[in-house]
């Protein structure tokens, strides 16, 4: 991922030695299932971007995969994949959460600044997380985005961590392990998720600050506020160590 250059905070991975058990329990968990995604695909000779891809129409730069996106009318969570970054990675995940499962007191910031309309009522969205995929389907980072990139709804980083954990598709469309994986992935990296979440608000005001007077949401210039590369296998093999 292309490093930002503008003198914006620098980003610090969490320190997770301090999680409760519980949590760090549930991480395992998540990443032991994440894992098994990715083994009963492999059984087959398919992998996480083959299964978005699967049956669509020719890969083209900033397209939707699928189509419609991925949709859970229950829960309210949504993903897509696309590409436009080929220099660093195949392409990108990114996951949301929508009006439906907000939480009932959830409110966007209040932003008179604003210079784009952003979806509102029913069509909030709130964007959780992008996860980079590398050529041969393998995940290899997660990263935070301004709102121009994702034509959110912004919401603060506290209520954007409330909607994290509400995050599941419980349907097998266009791939049961796919969205069962994506979800995993959400709290297996649950810590650093919300850390990034922090960052992007923090790096959006000091840029606002030294930029009085402009919507700093739809500043080309700010697209990833931060990203923090990954190891799924060494993660859970760290938390089984902790556990044990």
């Amino acid at each position: 991922m292309s490093e930002l250059t503008l003198d914006l905070p620098a980003f610090a991975a969490p320190d997770l030695t301090g999680l409760p058990a519980k949590r760090r329990r549930e991480m395992l968990q998540a990443g032991r299932e994440a894992l098994e995604c990715r083994r009963v695909l492999g059984r087959g000779g398919l992998n996480l971007v083959g299964e978005v891809l699967r049956g669509e129409r020719p890969f083209v730069e900033l397209e939707h995969y699928p189509a419609n996106d991925v949709y859970d009318p229950q829960s309210g969570a949504q993903y897509y994949y696309h590409a436009h970054r080929g220099e660093v990675e195949h392409g990108h995940f990114h996951a949301f959460l929508r009006a439906a499962g907000m939480p009932a007191a959830a409110r966007p910031l209040a932003y008179p600044l604003a210079s784009e309309p952003w979806p509102a009522g029913d069509e909030a969205i709130c964007h959780l997380a992008a996860i980079s995929m590398d050529a041969w389907g393998e995940p290899i980072g997660i990263f935070s985005t301004n709102r121009w990139v994702t034509h959110e709804t912004f919401y603060p980083a506290d209520q954007a961590i409330e909607m994290l954990r509400r995050f599941e598709i419980d349907h097998a469309a266009p791939s049961w392990p796919l969205n069962r994986w994506i979800g995993a992935m959400l709290a297996l990296y649950g810590p650093e998720i919300e850390a990034l979440l922090h960052h992007r608000d923090a790096a959006l005001w000091a840029w606002q600050k030294t930029n009085p007077g402009l919507d700093v949401f739809e500043d080309r210039r700010l697209d990833v506020l931060a990203f923090l590369p990954l190891d799924v296998q060494a993660r859970v093999a760290e938390l089984a160590d902790g556990l044990t």
